[in-house]
C-alpha cells in the first residue's frame, strides 16, 4: 500500500513542477523545442497535374483542300471508330524548389490505340513505353513473332500493343510547367 502512495506522490510532484520548468533558464528551450522544429519543416514540392483531350476535326474547303483543327472535348462527347484524340498532360511545379526525377505515367485508354511516335514533350524528358500493362517500360517495345517457317523474330511492337506511356523528367524548375501531348485513335 505504501508503494502505491509513493507512486502517487511522485506523479503529483511531476505534475506540480511541469508548469515551472519553462521559468528555469536553460530548460525552457528544451521544453519548447518541439514547436521550433515544427516551424522549420520545409514543405514538399507540389505538382499539379492536368489532362485535357481534343478531337481532330478535318474540314474540306470549296477547292477540296483539307485542313485540320483540334476541338476541345468537354463533358460527354461522342467519338466514332477512326477518330483521333490528342491528350495534353501538364505538370506544374507550384513550389519554390525544383523537382528532380519527376515521373509521369499515362495509360492508353481502353478502346484506343496509341498513334506511334506522336508524343511531343520538352524539358529533356525521356519517353518510354509499356506493352504489358505498365509492369515494364522500354524506349522501343518489341514483340516476338513466329514466322510461317517456324523461326522466331523480334519486331517492333505494333501500335495496338502499347498500354502505357511514361515520361521521365530529370528536373522541373520551381514555378514552371512541363507539357506533353500524345495521340490515340478510337478502335
Amino acid at each position: 500500500m505504501k508503494r502505491v502512495s509513493l507512486t502517487g506522490l511522485g506523479a503529483i510532484a511531476l505534475i506540480a513542477t511541469a508548469p515551472f520548468v519553462g521559468q528555469i533558464p536553460g530548460i525552457a528551450n528544451v521544453w519548447h523545442s518541439g514547436s521550433a522544429v515544427a516551424q522549420n519543416v520545409k514543405t514538399q514540392p507540389q505538382i499539379q497535374l492536368r489532362l485535357e483531350a481534343e478531337k481532330r476535326v478535318v474540314a474540306q474547303d470549296q477547292q477540296g483542300k483539307q485542313s485540320q483543327k483540334w476541338q476541345p472535348l468537354k463533358g460527354q462527347v461522342a467519338v466514332r471508330p477512326g477518330d483521333v484524340l490528342r491528350y495534353t498532360l501538364s505538370g506544374e511545379n507550384k513550389s519554390d524548389r525544383p523537382v528532380n526525377n519527376l515521373t509521369l505515367n499515362q495509360p492508353i485508354p481502353k478502346g484506343m490505340v496509341y498513334v506511334l511516335k506522336s508524343v511531343k514533350v520538352a524539358n529533356n524528358a525521356k519517353v518510354i513505353y509499356s506493352i504489358d500493362g505498365g509492369r515494364t517500360y522500354v524506349e522501343n517495345p518489341t514483340v516476338k513473332v513466329t514466322l510461317p517457317d517456324g523461326k522466331v523474330e523480334t519486331k517492333p511492337a505494333p501500335a495496338i500493343a502499347y498500354t502505357n506511356i511514361r515520361l521521365q523528367i530529370p528536373s522541373l524548375a520551381a514555378k514552371t510547367t512541363v507539357k506533353a501531348t500524345y495521340q490515340t485513335q478510337v478502335r
